[in-house]
């Protein structure tokens, strides 16, 4: 029961002014911010769906970012590549030329002069860096020179030349998210690029009765392998070759000890990572040394980079020894010459991907963020009438007030 008197009028009509001018400023702010959802009690269950479709839309975004950059990054490598390879095509038709034996020893010093030049443009390009300043060959040690160079004196050169070029990246690889939960391995690695032949290493330890003394961990070709305590050297070839390193692991004949080759043309990355493992096998001169140029003084390593068969080449063209040039000499520049074939065609491999990626991705993008707007977006249309029908009731209730407000308590007793 209301009880009746003269400030009813008055209250009862502030309350439902309050509740009117209420909801005209909730849709003033619904069409200010066009969004229909302003506090999460206007809608839980759509309200719950915005925060998973943002989050989402968010990373897809990220990802298609990456994929982009990964492009972006696949090109610029893939041309120094491609001109490394031209270079390799050139440098095969100088070393056929001087294969023939028909050329004077002068001739085929000035045939060493442009492979020599054709070299420090191959160095170049091993070295080269991207927008950022970062080595595109050194691995994940970007910041380095992917290769040094060191001059020396060489036989029928009256001048130092390129002597041995020296990788200074690692074999370390770095994976990028382009979808949920899924990866792009990009190897930058120099001395996979940029290599000729199968590396092989032969110690000459006798490892027949070698235990490990402790647990320690190896690391072969990036991939790190557990020596469990008690390990003979049987078991350490069985782990090396059922792991996912691209080395086959076996036991000289000879010697009894052991004998690494890589599957494909790359150099060998040998360290003791914990132990002393390799160390104690002989493979390598100390756990302190790093990697790829610390084998042990007694092992045998064969199996060079482009860069020592171009080098092979101007000298062998140097001292006017066409059998060595059409020989082994040959030989190593077509291996070098597939090895870069295969390595441009992993990374337009990889480029397309990424590619594929950035596409779908932008795809994903676009579709979250529909469905974003149709949980969350304003319908316009509707909103305008909405306010302006609340507008005019505002503006009735407001003039109805003005007449009831000159009422009172007496007007009811009459």
């Amino acid at each position: 029961m209301k009880r009746i008197s003269s400030a009813m009028n008055n209250a009862d009509v502030q309350y439902r002014l309050r509740t009117q001018e209420s909801r005209l400023n909730k849709a003033n702010n619904q069409m200010g911010s066009q969004r229909r959802i302003q506090e999460l009690r206007d809608d839980p269950i759509a309200a719950g769906h915005l925060v998973r479709y943002q989050s989402f839309v968010g990373r897809v975004k990220t990802f298609e970012e990456n994929a982009q950059t990964l492009t972006e990054r696949f090109t610029v490598r893939e041309g120094y590549m491609n001109d490394s390879l031209q270079i390799m095509q050139r440098v095969r038709e100088l070393a056929v030329q001087g294969a023939t034996g028909t050329y004077t020893k002068e001739d085929m010093s000035n045939m060493a002069t442009e492979v020599d030049e054709l070299l420090k443009q191959m160095i170049q390009n091993a070295n080269a860096v991207d927008q950022d300043g970062n080595s595109l060959f050194a691995g994940t040690n970007t910041k380095a020179l992917a290769f040094d160079v060191e001059m020396g004196n060489v036989e029928g050169s009256g001048v130092p030349l390129i002597e041995k070029v020296i990788y200074n990246g690692n074999v370390a690889s770095n994976k990028v998210e382009i979808d949920e939960g899924q990866f792009l391995e990009v190897n930058n690695s120099g001395n996979r690029t940029f290599w000729a032949e199968h590396q092989q290493l032969f110690s000459e330890r006798d490892a027949s009765s070698w235990q490990a003394a402790a647990d320690s961990v190896i690391s072969i070709d990036g991939k790190e392998i557990t020596v469990n305590r008690g390990d003979n050297i049987y078991s350490v070839i069985a782990k090396i070759n059922d792991s996912d390193a691209a080395v086959k692991a076996s036991i000289d004949p000879i010697t009894h000890g052991l004998n690494l080759s890589t599957t494909d043309s790359r150099q060998l990355w040998l360290e003791d990572v914990s132990g002393s493992a390799l160390t104690d096998l002989g493979i390598v001169s100390s756990p302190e040394q790093r990697p790829p140029y610390n084998y042990a003084g007694n092992v045998k390593v064969s199996g060079g980079s482009v860069f020592d068969s171009v080098i092979a080449l101007r000298d062998a063209l140097l001292r006017g020894d066409s059998e060595a040039v059409g020989g082994r000499v040959l030989g190593t520049l077509d291996a070098g010459l597939d090895n870069l074939v295969t390595r441009i065609a992993e990374s337009g491999s990889n480029y397309e991907r990424a590619s594929l990626n950035v596409q779908r991705n932008s795809l994903t993008a676009l579709n979250v963020t529909q469905m974003i707007a149709t949980e969350g977006d304003l319908d316009f249309t509707k909103a305008v009438t909405d306010m302006k029908m609340m507008d005019y009731v505002h503006q009735a209730s407001l003039s109805v007030a003005g007449k009831l407000y000159s009422s009172s308590l007496l007007n009811y007793m009459r």
